[in-house]
């Protein structure tokens, strides 16, 4: 699937009299099937936003979505929660694990969503978390788990339906060295054995240094 964003801009306004704060302003971007494109900032430069926007979380002020030949954005909500629920897997920074749910019963979420079949769902769910060394922690609820169980976790739920575009929000950031590589070298295996469009947000060198493509983000735009 390839996405595209043209003219893509966010602004929130003022409050108590200041004035409007753009976020991202005029925003071109494409991504392709089987590519891992990495966006870098400063905190605060929109790449939280820009990700909120792609996975049709907030509209945006400007601009455009495009999700191979269908404008994604214009699309009304029942719709765009259809296109989330479908073609989109969300690797959060605050992981947003259910507390009242299991480790395993949290990663079923995402087969819910889309009524798989429970049985072939909890196998995969099976598979994926014994594959990020978490299965061991599958009847236990999101508060006893590390943080970096828990992102370990929510990779799990974002990637079982296996869906063609795939966000992440600094998943590494609350791991270690291992477990980071761990995750990174997943994230290249969604982009370029299964063929997922991957967009990675990300501080780590490392990370950026191994993507397809990279961005950065200066105060709402794309430097040079």
């Amino acid at each position: 699937m390839q996405i595209r964003a043209r003219g893509l801009g966010k602004t929130y306004p003022g409050v108590n009299g200041a004035p409007p704060v753009r976020v991202l302003d005029e925003m071109n971007l494409e991504v392709e099937s089987g590519q891992l494109l990495a966006v870098i900032g400063e905190s605060g430069s929109g790449k939280s936003t820009l990700l909120n926007l792609l996975g049709l979380l907030e509209p945006a002020s400007a601009g455009e979505i495009w999700f191979d030949a269908e404008r994604v954005s214009h699309l009304g909500r029942r719709a765009q929660c259809r296109v989330r629920g479908t073609r989109i897997g969300f690797v959060f920074q605050s992981f947003l694990l259910l507390a009242g749910l299991t480790a395993l019963e949290n990663v079923l979420l995402a087969a819910r969503y889309v009524g798989r079949d429970g049985r072939e769902a909890a196998r995969d769910a099976e598979g994926l978390m014994e594959r990020l060394g978490v299965a061991h922690r599958r009847s236990h609820y999101p508060a006893q788990l590390s943080g970096g169980e828990q992102q370990r976790v929510a990779y799990c739920r974002a990637v079982l339906n296996r869906p063609p575009l795939l966000l992440a929000d600094e998943p590494t950031g609350n791991l270690d060295e291992g477990h980071a590589r761990v995750i990174l070298d997943e994230l290249h295996a969604e982009a370029h054995a299964r063929g997922a469009a991957v967009v990675l947000v990300t501080h780590r060198a490392d990370a950026a240094a191994r993507a397809d493509a990279r961005l950065r983000l200066v105060a709402g735009r794309l430097a040079p």
